[in-house]
């Protein structure tokens, strides 16, 4: 009787909160959810889909209160925020036998003080939009393929064209161009971003827009005033994900028309610009972390993964699903958005989410040096007096100050 009592044991439910999916891929996660219950005995999975404004404090109160679910979906800050707090069980054994199916970017996005707090999912990288006209009469042959390359090619567009060669991506701040350049912002609880490659690099980008190589405008523009600048030649390249052109191919056909594709080039942060991960982790508290990560792994294996990249326009962190055909078809197509695809796909493959999370007052922190920054950059304070001041606020905030 007790083998027949175990035999006929409920299956451990292991309930997952999605971020804001619902009611836009409801078939997709149904689907992927009644399948993975159909091939378990054991597990049962139940899906959970939390709005995006209300997930960071439900998931709070959930640890709090010691009922959390089995796995929560989170964007790559969040994750660093959560494990900084001690709020997430660290995963890394469990993975060890199938975490490199994921790429290599991916797998690092999902690593928190050497330890693995999460299965990388879905995700997005910028690909460069470039005017192959305004390039050629530039005398540029072929796409930039370093950052130090497409400054160049940038200023040569502004002196033979006079339009404004490249359009940064500085709206939501300086952090992420630091880490792109391979430059740390913290280090040992200090801010560091003072230092002279700093200054260098700050330098540059103050030089560039004093001399019409950014447009004047650069930290004001939003997604859809970039699109609307290359729509109408006032730009001549920028970085954004592969659906960016959708707006250009109705409202500027000739643009869209001379319009080419490469890979962001990556300079010694060894990342394109502009990747962002969702991922999955198990909330401390959680008593069954075992059956937790195989859903996880259920969830981000190749062929679920694949079918909810083609449902959402995402990518995929795994490998062989980057791989597919749906995304090497468009690598040799002559359409700018389905080029697009194939080369973010490519791309995405060592690409990161250049963030800093965890900062003890992370609104003040950021607005603090994103203030500073841009009245180095459009002239109004030296660069070095900019970055010392940045730094000093933020180490006042690491002190408690």
């Amino acid at each position: 009787m007790s083998a027949a009592n175990v035999l006929a044991a409920d299956p451990v439910k292991v309930e997952y909160w999605s971020n804001s999916l619902s009611p836009k891929f409801d078939s997709t996660m149904k689907d992927i959810t009644a399948k993975f219950n159909k091939s378990q005995t054991g597990i049962e999975a139940v899906w959970v889909d939390v709005p995006w404004d209300a997930f960071q404090a439900k998931v709070v109160a959930a640890v709090a209160s010691g009922s959390v679910p089995g796995l929560v979906n989170l964007p790559k800050p969040w994750m660093d925020q959560f494990a900084q707090q001690k709020m997430l069980v660290p995963i890394t054994k469990q993975v060890a036998g199938f975490k490199n199916v994921y790429t290599s970017g991916a797998l690092q996005d999902v690593t928190y003080n050497g330890e693995v707090y999460g299965l990388p999912w879905y995700q997005v990288t910028a690909v460069l939009f470039y005017n192959k006209s305004l390039l050629a009469k530039a005398g540029v042959k072929e796409a930039p393929k370093s950052f130090a390359d497409l400054l160049k090619a940038a200023r040569l567009i502004k002196e033979k064209t006079g339009v404004a060669g490249f359009s940064p991506k500085l709206n939501d701040g300086f952090a992420g161009w630091f880490l792109y350049e391979g430059l740390p912002v913290v280090q040992n609880g200090k801010a560091v971003f003072n230092s002279p490659a700093h200054v260098k690099m700050v330098e540059d980008f103050k030089k560039a827009y004093a001399d019409g190589v950014f447009p004047k405008d650069a930290f004001k523009m939003q997604f859809e005033d970039q699109i609307a600048a290359f729509g109408s030649q006032k730009i001549a390249m920028f970085g954004e994900g592969a659906h960016a052109l959708k707006r250009t191919q109705t409202d500027s056909p000739k643009v869209y028309a001379q319009t080419g594709v490469a890979g962001f080039p990556e300079a010694k942060g060894k990342t394109p610009f502009g990747g962002f991960l969702f991922l999955w982790s198990v909330p401390k508290g959680y008593k069954n972390v075992d059956a937790a990560v195989k859903l996880g792994q259920y969830l981000t294996n190749d062929e679920n993964q694949l079918a909810f990249a083609k449902a959402s326009a995402t990518f995929p962190s795994t490998n062989k699903a980057l791989d597919d055909a749906y995304f090497k078809a468009g690598a040799n197509s002559k359409d700018p958005i389905e080029q697009a695809t194939g080369v973010a796909a490519a791309a995405i493959k060592t690409s990161r989410t250049l963030t800093i999370s965890g900062l003890p007052d992370e609104a003040a922190m950021n607005k603090k040096m994103n203030d500073e920054l841009e009245a180095a950059i459009t002239g109004q304070k030296p660069v070095k007096k900019a970055l010392d001041e940045a730094v000093a606020f933020w180490n006042s905030k690491f002190s408690g100050k």
